[in-house]
């Protein structure tokens, strides 16, 4: 995939996380996440020193705390979720500004506020500090099944392909009067939707074809092989191996 396909979560910017190899930078956050879900809630602590050590390397990697928020709001579904857990779960009740709500369900959404929370913020700086091409690599590197790898990587470069192809034909009705305002033009929408569909699929015949005709046997060539110092290894994983060092506290205390 070309260096042009840049996303919208990745900012560039010269620091040690962005210098580390993709291959660590994944396997250190998804460390850490396991890390934050295996611990118990009612370790408030816990949860606390986690966001700090989001924040330290937040501040090494150059992201400002601006740019981290407003990628959080990713989450908004799930803090919906949790906002009505109190007032459908079961049990003992509680009296919260003249509101009954349940204990069992004021902490499940708590638990799920910070740690999806945490989880969300540690991906968020995992994108921002890396390229998606290098994530792809990364995921090489760690041995994901190789036409997993393949079908991300043509996700991606045809994303914009058939964003593009949307707005075409978006402009084309609106060009000839249609203007979606009810249910009677929903019709019109699904035929749409349908030549879209159709489209793609011909695009994705002739994009094979091409390929095969050039030598493509179902894998795709290595072209940069990554590779990580044991140094560097050290460095991605202080993360969740300080995050574990809090999550054996939580369980003790």
């Amino acid at each position: 995939m070309g260096a042009g396909h840049a996303h919208k979560l990745y900012r560039r910017a010269s620091s040690p996380v962005h210098a580390l190899p993709p291959h660590t930078k994944l396997a250190a956050t998804f460390a850490f996440v396991v890390v934050v879900v295996s611990t118990p809630r009612e370790a408030m602590w816990a949860f606390g020193a986690y966001a700090v050590l989001l924040a330290v390397v937040a501040g090494i990697a150059h992201v400002p705390p601006l740019f981290l928020t407003k990628r959080l709001l990713i989450e908004v579904p799930f803090v919906a979720f949790a906002v009505l857990l109190p007032f459908v779960a079961e049990g003992e009740r509680v009296e919260v500004l003249g509101m009954s709500l349940s204990v069992s369900g004021l902490w499940g959404a708590w638990n799920v506020l910070a740690k999806g929370t945490l989880g969300v913020a540690a991906s968020v700086l995992l994108a921002a500090t890396t390229e998606l091409r290098e994530l792809l690599l990364g995921l090489e590197r760690l041995k994901l099944p190789p036409l997993l790898v393949q079908i991300a990587s043509f996700m991606i470069r045809y994303g914009d392909v058939i964003s593009g192809e949307m707005r075409r034909m978006r402009i084309a009705r609106e060009s000839r009067g249609f203007e979606a305002r009810g249910p009677r033009h929903w019709g019109v929408l699904a035929k749409s939707a349908g030549a879209l569909f159709i489209r793609s699929y011909e695009r994705g015949e002739r994009v094979h074809l091409a390929m095969v005709s050039r030598g493509y046997s179902g894998v795709m060539p290595v072209i940069d092989e990554v590779t990580a110092s044991r140094a560097q290894w050290s460095y991605a994983l202080a993360l969740p191996c300080a995050a574990l060092v809090v999550c054996l506290l939580g369980w003790v205390l």
